[in-house]
């Protein structure tokens, strides 16, 4: 299946944003007061957000790559 370039290019555009701004979210996440109790262990408020954000970047590069796939076919 061939796809049209602008959409492989947006494809493109959606996974490299989500490889971007998801770990600067992360980064914000770890440093809550939430993601960690009195003794310093993980909250479950930490590991929603790891998830969550694992998921994301996984699609993300799935994404990109489909695209790159689908401008290069």
């Amino acid at each position: 299946m061939e796809i049209p370039a602008i959409l492989a290019i947006i494809l493109i555009v959606a996974g490299v944003w989500s490889l971007v701004v998801w770990p600067q979210f992360l980064k914000r996440v770890m440093k809550d007061p939430r993601a960690r109790d009195a003794s310093g262990k993980a909250t479950k408020f930490l590991t929603v957000h790891v998830v969550l954000v694992t998921v994301s970047m996984v699609l993300g590069l799935a994404t990109a790559i489909i695209g790159v796939v689908g401008l290069v076919a």
